[in-house]
């Protein structure tokens, strides 16, 4: 009868740390960003602040890789520096407006191309912004490559 009572005690405490885990991943550390009217694109000449409509943003201070952005733009970019290696980090299930599944492949197939919004946003932390031709962008922070040819190394 007591390893029945252990065993149950056991089974219920990870059910409980496992329940308490997928609640902090998917709900506790990520906050919703206020409404912006601008995303910032890396191009040829430097800098551009576009501006966007519909824009819907989460971020954490847990960790630089957990800010996702969704918008539309009023105009596409002239001449934006590409991102090679663009990989699209999943977000919370409640974040709908961010499939990364669907990015990604958009990405591989040329829908949709990935352009440096921001290099070092934070250290060792690029932004990357997937943008599609009727000017829907997506954004997430994603490691950067550290390189000499990027002119980026420690």
């Amino acid at each position: 009868m007591n390893g029945k009572i252990v065993g149950i005690g056991l089974l219920a405490i990870g059910v409980i740390a496992g329940a308490g885990m997928w609640y902090f991943q998917e709900y506790h550390f990520y906050d919703r960003m206020p409404p912006a009217d601008a995303l910032t694109v890396q191009t040829a000449n430097g800098p551009a602040t576009l501006a966007v409509t519909d824009f819907q943003g989460i971020d954490a201070d847990s960790s630089p890789l957990r800010w996702r952005v969704c918008a539309v733009l009023a105009e596409q970019p002239a001449d934006p520096v590409p991102f090679e290696g663009a990989t699209p980090l999943g977000a919370p299930g409640w974040f709908d407006c961010f499939d990364n599944g669907q990015l990604t492949a958009d990405l591989d197939s040329g829908a949709a191309r990935a352009v440096l919004g921001q290099a070092e946003i934070r250290p060792d932390v690029d932004r990357v912004l997937a943008i599609y031709p009727d000017g829907r962008v997506y954004g997430w922070h994603q490691y950067n490559d550290k390189t000499p040819e990027r002119g980026v190394m420690d």
